[in-house]
């Protein structure tokens, strides 16, 4: 099996962490610490996850975000309310998350937290595997989370137009501009997918990509996607620097190319805010998968299709990774001729076109008529008056109906 490239060090990271609490987590109370190793040893391992969770053991990624807030917690709540994790009741959570949320709780620079729903999400998680694992030993746990404020602010990033990108690329050095424009076609998951993508996962002449299963995060799934933006630039790239195969397509540090997209992106821009809010000088690597959907968004004809291009089971996530940037109105008047219109104005037209048949017969006998009367002069121009109309009418309706 192929093993995936964790472009933070987050298994190390754990692990490191693991060795040095083999004895117990420093600064928290034996049943504290106790219980949160036992937490985290079953996270790790899959164990009593919730019902309503997805089901296998944790990422490394997600195993070091609930060591370290669920330690967070722990403290705080022990230094507030004096009470152990497990000993704390309704009343106390909700005044603890309320605090956090007015700034009576700050963080250790002194600001306020911006994303208060991040602990109480992790805390939530935490009590519903304390009642699982309680009720295994028949102890019954009321269930104090039913009532917490899981309401969040989306969080801002960069927004940038095609134009933008355009401008960006045309500023970047070569590398960067291979990189970017690869980021901003396929709307890959940066840093995580990108990192782990191989020379052999392009194929079709640099015109296809495969998203292996095995590099894609957990809930999300492989996928093959068109390269319509960037393929000749990959082209030159994997020749020019000699690439093979088995080497990585972009091997980079994630850090440094964030630290140059911000430079890059304050020269070319300057330091004002994008439409979603967020710095140009902010720039990093995953707001090309937020742009990459504004991108997408109007050009695919059907849900379904985009949501498998940016590797998405639930629509929502469109209008998350959007917010429905650079859309537009396309209604046509041609799209409010419904079906039912068209088929009686064929039907209209086909009458006219009859009627303009029989006039053009009546038209032709009298041209060719050797006695000319008057009475048949008066008729003859009288009938081409009306065939004239008709042909103005028929052009009419055409028109309408293309």
């Amino acid at each position: 099996m192929i093993m995936k490239i964790d472009p933070y060090g987050h298994k190390q990271t754990y692990l490191n962490w693991k060795a040095k609490v083999r004895n117990g987590i420093p600064s928290l109370s034996k049943k504290n610490s106790d219980v949160i190793l036992q937490y985290l040893s079953d996270m790790e391992k899959g164990l009593n996850v919730s019902a309503a969770s997805v089901k296998g053991s944790r990422s490394y990624s997600r195993l070091n975000n609930l060591r370290a807030r669920v330690i967070f917690l722990a403290k705080n709540l022990e230094n507030s309310y004096g009470v152990s994790l497990t000993d704390i009741n309704e009343e106390q959570i909700f005044s603890f998350f309320n605090n956090m949320r007015n700034g009576t709780i700050k963080r250790k620079d002194g600001k306020p937290y911006q994303s208060v729903v991040d602990f109480v999400k992790t805390f939530k998680a935490f009590w519903h595997w304390h009642i699982k694992t309680s009720a295994k030993k028949d102890v019954a746990v009321k269930d104090i989370t039913k009532d917490l404020d899981t309401s969040s602010i989306k969080a801002k990033w960069v927004y940038l137009t095609e134009q933008q990108i355009k401008l960006l690329c045309e500023n970047a050095k070569w590398e960067y501009r291979v990189l970017i424009m690869f980021m901003y076609d396929t709307g890959i998951r940066s840093p995580g997918e990108l990192i782990n993508i191989k020379v052999s996962d392009l194929y079709n002449d640099f015109k296809e990509l495969h998203i292996r299963d095995e590099v894609v995060k957990k809930g999300s799934f492989g996928r093959k996607v068109k390269l319509m933006l960037c393929s000749d630039l990959l082209k030159s790239y994997v020749s020019i620097k000699g690439l093979n195969n088995n080497d990585q397509l972009f091997h980079i540090s994630p850090r440094a190319v964030n630290q140059y997209l911000q430079r890059l992106a304050k020269r070319v821009f300057g330091d004002g805010e994008s439409l979603a809010g967020e710095k140009y000088s902010k720039l990093t690597m995953y707001d090309f998968r937020h742009c990459s959907c504004c991108y997408w968004l109007p050009r695919y004809k059907s849900e379904s299709a985009l949501k498998y291009r940016f590797g998405w089971k639930k629509s929502d996530k469109i209008h998350y990774y959007s917010e429905l940037l650079g859309m537009r109105d396309t209604i046509s008047e041609d799209d409010m001729l419904i079906d039912i219109t068209k088929t009686e104005i064929e039907k209209r037209l086909l009458k006219t076109e009859q009627e303009n048949d029989i006039l053009k017969e009546k038209v032709e006998l009298m041209q060719n008529d050797r006695i000319k009367t008057d009475e048949s002069i008066r008729k003859l121009a009288s009938l081409m008056q009306v065939y004239i109309t008709k042909l103005k009418q028929l052009e009419e309706i055409q028109v309408n109906i293309k």
